[in-house]
């Protein structure tokens, strides 16, 4: 009684497995999804979203101080200081891919200890 009962377990688990794989892969083959993942992908190549390293949200004078410094660590980085009132902030880079942020943050880390992701 007792290896039926967990023979009947084994295969009620292998034919749910069964149906939810193939449940799945109807979705993939659909091509009006495939046509639109294209078009997200065309869309984001030109507006894209991406990511930019934050140094610092604050007042002016110390925003203008630290996008300086940043410049002379960083030759040859994007570096934007913008207003939002009331905060002045300092952002850096123009990353694609969080991952790019992530290795380009973990460089910056060593001079500015405060620096965030955001999206852009």
């Amino acid at each position: 009684m007792k290896k039926i009962s967990i023979t009947l377990t084994f295969l009620g688990l292998f034919l749910i497995g069964n149906l939810d794989v193939s449940a799945q892969s109807k979705y993939t083959e659909d091509k009006s999804i495939n046509s639109l993942l294209k078009k997200k992908r065309e869309y984001n190549k030109y507006n894209g979203t991406g990511f930019r390293i934050q140094l610092y949200n604050g007042s002016e004078g110390r925003a203008r101080n630290i996008k300086n410094n940043f410049e002379s660590e960083f030759s040859g980085v994007y570096t934007k200081l913008d207003y939002d009132a009331p905060d002045w902030k300092v952002q850096v880079g123009s990353y694609k891919t969080r991952l790019d942020a992530d290795r380009a943050l973990n460089k910056i880390r060593e001079k500015f200890s405060g620096a965030i992701i955001i999206s852009k």
